[in-house]
């Protein structure tokens, strides 16, 4: 198993976790953009800093997107006393957001060469689903966030 199959692994054991904590059935882009946020040291991680965003913004911008989302159908949270939701017993399945994203990232560049920021390139390259909107809820420019993760990669390999 290579590094980057390890450092993979990881990242889907931290979004199965974060599907989890959501009650989710499966696991999606968003679970994967939490568990980048998380991971310390990480380039994605750097990519994510570098415009205010750590795990706390992450789902702070994602809880900001459920909230719009639910409003859209002129349902408001704050009116309601819902509860937190149930943690789900059985194992998340991959969504199909989470594929294409993963899908996106190992098309970026050959096996050998993957990294974290790949894997949020994967993530940002959705053009429409939770999370462009949640980063556009947040005052994230996402063609800029990408911009920045191919400068970093382009950094890496010179």
């Amino acid at each position: 198993m290579s590094a980057f199959d390890k450092y993979l692994h990881a990242v889907i054991v931290r979004a199965t976790d974060e599907a989890r904590d959501d009650g989710s059935a499966t696991i999606d882009a968003h679970h994967l953009l939490l568990s980048l946020a998380a991971d310390q040291g990480s380039t994605a991680r750097q990519v994510l800093a570098s415009v205010g965003l750590d795990r706390a913004g992450v789902r702070e911008a994602l809880d900001r997107e459920f909230e719009h989302s639910l409003s859209m159908v002129g349902v408001s949270p704050a009116a309601y006393d819902l509860p937190r939701p149930s943690h789900v017993s059985h194992q998340p399945k991959m969504g199909a957001s989470a594929r294409l994203a993963l899908e996106r990232s190992f098309a970026s560049a050959p096996k050998k060469d993957l990294r974290s920021a790949h894997l949020l390139l994967g993530i940002l390259q959705a053009q429409v689903g939770t999370v462009p909107r949640a980063l556009a809820l947040a005052g994230i420019d996402q063609a800029e966030l990408t911009d920045r993760a191919r400068r970093t990669l382009a950094d890496q390999e010179q």
